[in-house]
């Protein structure tokens, strides 16, 4: 099951009565991180096996999304690192341009003073240094988590390696024409001043206000509705469908734009439904993306009537307000001049909001810098299709294709002072220059840098192979790259691992950055409710740790991690944990003080238990499913099965049915102590990577070894004994039946009952022993009356319940259940041979009713079992 490469020394028995994490889990980390067993060598012989963090921003902190993930992506590491590979978890953080740069204009305002106020130069060091005092608070969350990254290696997407990475990818793409500089539509954060991505974007339902216009006059008119009257100023056409029985004699017309005096043309265009509204909508290429689109299609003028601040610009009545004033206002002026047709008020409608600072986006028309994303994104797709790299689930795949294969060019300029800034000079005669990491920029008078940024996505995407040194060509890269696998949400498979898919592909002669993209899903409430502070239901993961420990939250998390499939969580759950904690923590100590060890060779099968047998029967199999589980990345049955197996098999079976053997001592005792510190070994081995921190305490105390970190993973050693497990559980059987019996009497669990055992005709005779101590029955006694009679699969178990239970009073009781099981039968019965009724009545009442039979014939023939189980007295 697994080969002990260290040399044990006496365990040390002595643990405390109870498990306090809090007096283990912050010594045992910086004892692990000092003794560097989370350093990965490049030079080593070993397989390699590397795996990114997703970067946390540099701004944020731990979060039950980060404390999820990291928990699944350190499960992972440990068990490989215990399996024998190099293995390196690489840790850093995103330097977060639009957040980081909102978090210090923020403290500046404080003082009273702005970005604008200190100048880009003073800006950027104020960020650096903001960035040395408070940022990166979450590194020492992820250590109270039990990450087992290697430190030395911590990387930030701003630093001096991952900044020549950035140049030198840019300066590539540049040269093979794959970035551009063009005027497109863009997400625009009137707040933040700047271009952001689609997955900045917050989409949420907003009460506005949709209103009708009449453009133009009689039969030559047409009706539009809008939600956002105040861009009807840069309105450049009106399109209607080209089939569109009722505009065909207006195609090519011109009709007048109501407030401006401007005329502006109608056209067709296959993009219109017909079917929506009036058939008609208006044309306002520099506000709306598909507006630009019709636009390019038919040369229409691009038309901007607002600023960066979203204030209108177009000069008129309109001139200088918001555009929020300025709806308001236009509205008002067309129903003045009896423009509105209708107006629907409220009107609930999508509205996408800047995730940063919950400004509503504001699509606009801007030149920015573009990569031409076609051939990437063909290659990252072909990646997958021809199985270079598997999507797990595999269910996830549509997903990614539906993304990848419909990809518009990527917007990757950012109107940020803090970030990458674009390496682009601009001379004085329109020249321009894109300068990489070795090339000096071009000076005299009249050149200028570009004064955008990049959006961080850029940075991050080359994650998986700049933090190995990439553009040079490293040890690490060479050890490291590619990536086994990326975990990560599914909420960003589009925009972060597509990307990373991308420029993997791009610069690394097309080996993908990794081979498995394991998706995992969001963390949800109990209710399965979003996680917000809004709602009121947000979480901090460091609470429920200072509570109940990281290894309880972290077994949590595990547990509820269905691959691609969101996680519900509550208190409660990590209250459960905690005691399952505990309950290893317990059983190992009586396990200790029973002399459990693992000095010395098992003895020989046949000298064994049968108990014995089962539970390394038992123990095998839990290692096969747990590395089955790990591989397919099922870390919610890997663990229930662990769970099940150490509460269940371990602690409740086999401890409670070897305590007899414990208890009497000799060689039977000491050979049971053999295979409960054999069993506990590989069990605290298994559950390890999920729950580091107790598993590592007990596992030391138990062998002596140095760490679980560094111990050998367990093998499956193949041994199975299909005849002991089927003895136990015959044992089990009849353990489960006594107690329902007892528990149906009303007896509790440790009420000690006389009884006779006729276990002759069973492979159990050998268990009685063990038996009674479980189910706490004494010997029969001179004075003993079997008063209630048990046959449990050739077994009989008699018990004596006199002065235990009122027999007549039960009797009673069980017999009036029993006419109301019999009377229940009868109705069921009735109803479903009533044809006319059954040919009515729909289908769930029919299967209601089936239910209630079936649960009725049950509970006739467990009570009548019981009435037979009692004396006639």
């Amino acid at each position: 099951m697994t080969e002990n490469t260290q040399t044990p020394s006496s365990p040390d028995s002595e643990l405390p009565t109870s498990y306090a994490p809090a007096d283990v889990e912050g010594k045992l980390y910086e004892r692990w991180v000092e003794r560097g067993y989370f350093e990965a060598d490049e030079k080593s012989e070993k397989p390699p096996f590397a795996i990114v963090i997703p970067p946390p921003n540099v701004t944020g902190s731990l979060h039950l999304g980060h404390a999820f993930e990291h928990t699944l992506i350190d499960a992972i590491t440990r068990r490989k690192r215990m399996q024998g590979y190099e293995t390196l978890w690489q840790p850093g953080m995103d330097h977060a341009g639009i957040a980081t740069q909102n978090v210090v204009e923020r403290e500046l305002a404080k003082e009273g003073k702005s970005r604008h106020d200190l100048g880009r130069e003073a800006f950027v060091e104020r960020v650096w240094q903001w960035k040395g005092e408070s940022g990166g608070q979450i590194s020492g969350q992820m250590r109270r988590l039990g990450d087992g990254v290697d430190w030395s290696r911590e990387r930030f997407t701003m630093d001096e390696g991952l900044s020549e990475a950035v140049q030198t990818i840019f300066k590539k793409l540049y040269d093979d024409e794959l970035i551009y500089r063009a005027e497109r539509i863009i997400n625009w954060c009137p707040r933040c001043l700047t271009a952001i991505s689609d997955i900045e974007v917050e989409y949420q339902d907003d009460e506005g206000e949709l209103v009708s216009i009449r453009y133009g006059e009689g039969d030559a008119s047409i009706v539009v509705a809008t939600t956002r009257a105040e861009t009807m100023l840069g309105d450049t056409a009106v399109a209607v469908h080209p089939e569109d029985e009722r505009y065909k004699h207006l195609v090519g017309t011109e009709i007048e734009l109501p407030l401006t005096g401007r005329r502006i043309p109608v056209v067709a265009d296959e993009h219109v439904d017909p079917e929506f509204g009036t058939g008609a909508v208006k044309v306002t290429p520099a506000h709306d993306p598909n507006d630009f689109e019709i636009g390019q299609r038919h040369g229409l003028p691009n038309l901007a009537v607002m600023d960066e601040h979203a204030v209108i610009t177009v000069h008129g009545p309109f001139q200088g307000l918001d555009r929020l004033e300025a709806r308001s206002a236009i509205v008002a002026a067309l129903r003045a001049e009896g423009r509105i047709v209708a107006e629907k008020r409220p009107y609930t409608h999508s509205v996408g909001h800047c995730s940063r600072c919950k400004t509503t986006i504001e699509p606009r028309l801007s030149l920015q810098w573009w990569v031409k994303v076609g051939p990437l994104a063909k290659a990252a797709g072909d990646a997958v299709r021809d199985g270079q790299v598997k999507i797990h689930p595999q269910e996830m795949e549509k997903r990614y294709f539906d993304w990848v294969d419909n990809l518009h060019d990527w917007c990757i300029s950012r109107q940020l002072w803090w970030g990458h800034r674009i390496p682009v000079w601009y001379g004085p005669n329109g020249e321009i220059v894109c300068v990489g990491p070795d090339e000096q920029p071009p000076t005299g008078e009249g050149w200028t840098q570009d004064t955008d940024v990049l959006d961080t996505w850029f940075s991050s995407g080359l994650w998986p192979f700049s933090t190995l040194g990439w553009p040079q060509q490293t040890e690490s890269l060479a050890k490291f790259y590619p990536n086994a696998v990326l975990v990560t949400g599914y909420d960003i498979l589009f925009f972060w691992v597509a990307r990373m898919m991308m420029f993997g592909l791009y610069a690394m002669d097309g080996t993908p950055p990794f081979h498995t993209i394991a998706l995992h899903g969001m963390v949800r409430d109990e209710r399965g409710k979003k996680m917000s502070k809004s709602f009121g239901n947000a979480v901090n993961p460091l609470d429920w740790m200072d509570k109940y420990g990281s290894d309880a939250v972290r077994f949590t998390l595990a547990r509820g991690a269905n691959p691609g499939i969101d996680v519900p969580i509550g208190e409660d759950w990590v209250q459960a944990s905690s005691k399952f904690a505990n309950k290893i923590w317990n059983a190992t100590r009586f396990a200790l003080m029973n002399g459990a060890t693992i000095e010395g060779d098992l003895p020989p099968v046949e000298e064994l238990s049968a108990t014995d047998r089962w539970i390394l029967s038992r123990l095998n199999t839990t290692v096969a499913q747990a590395d089955a589980f790990y591989e397919d990345y099922q870390f919610s049955k890997l663990s229930d099965a662990l769970y099940h197996f150490a509460w269940d098999e371990v602690f409740d079976w086999y401890v409670e049915l070897s305590k007899t053997t414990f208890f009497a001592g000799g060689e039977p005792a000491k050979a049971s102590a053999r295979v409960l510190g054999e069993v506990l070994d590989v069990m605290l081995r298994l559950l390890h990577p999920v729950v580091p921190f107790v598993t590592e305490t007990l596992w030391t105390t138990l062998t002596g070894g140095e760490s679980l970190v560094i111990a050998d993973w367990p093998k499956d050693s193949g041994f199975r004994d299909a005849a002991a497990e089927a003895e136990i559980e015959g044992v089990q059987s009849l353990v489960r039946e006594v107690r329902r019996f007892r528990k149906e009497q009303g007896l509790d669990d440790k009420q000690k009952v006389p009884a006779r055992l006729d276990l002759s005709a069973t492979a159990l005779a050998a268990h009685e022993a063990a038996i009674r101590q479980v189910l706490r029955l004494q010997p029969e006694g001179e004075a003993f009356s079997a008063t209630a009679t048990l046959p449990v699969g050739g077994a009989t178990v008699a018990l004596d319940l006199s002065g235990t239970i009122d027999i007549p009073a039960e009797r009673k009781r069980l017999s009036k259940d029993l006419a109301a099981a019999e009377k229940e039968k009868q109705q069921a019965e009735a109803k479903l041979g009533n044809e006319a009724f059954i040919a009515k009545a729909p289908d769930n009442v029919v299967d209601k009713i089936k239910g209630r039979l079936t649960k009725a014939e049950d509970d006739i023939v467990r009570l009548q079992a019981q009435l037979e189980a009692l004396p006639v007295g």
